[in-house]
């Protein structure tokens, strides 16, 4: 079974406290699903589209398993943490095979 990613681009973070609050649930949250983080908002090169200031790389087990993170009640606490504090889009895409 292909591994998966899950991608937060664009983001824009409007109020750091709520960004806070937001991380130390979603870090739990997604590591009992099986994700590691690759990227973490690192040094971004726009080299084509949307400018970036922050990119999120997460690392799933499969599809299935990072579609079924965001869905899980203990994410979807971290998400309400949000709040309209952040701007971002969020994909998951699924591996090459």
């Amino acid at each position: 079974m292909p591994k998966a990613y899950w991608i937060a681009s664009r983001i824009t973070i409007n109020d750091q406290a709520k960004q806070d609050a937001y991380a130390k649930l979603a870090g739990p949250a997604i590591a009992a699903h099986g994700g590691t983080f690759l990227a973490l908002g690192g040094r971004v090169a726009s080299l084509e589209g949307f400018q970036q200031s922050r990119v999120v790389v997460t690392e799933f087990p499969s599809f299935e398993a990072a579609v079924a993170c965001y869905e899980s009640d203990e994410y979807q606490a971290a998400h309400a943490k949000i709040d309209g504090g952040v701007d971002r889009d969020i994909c998951v895409v699924e591996a090459l095979d």
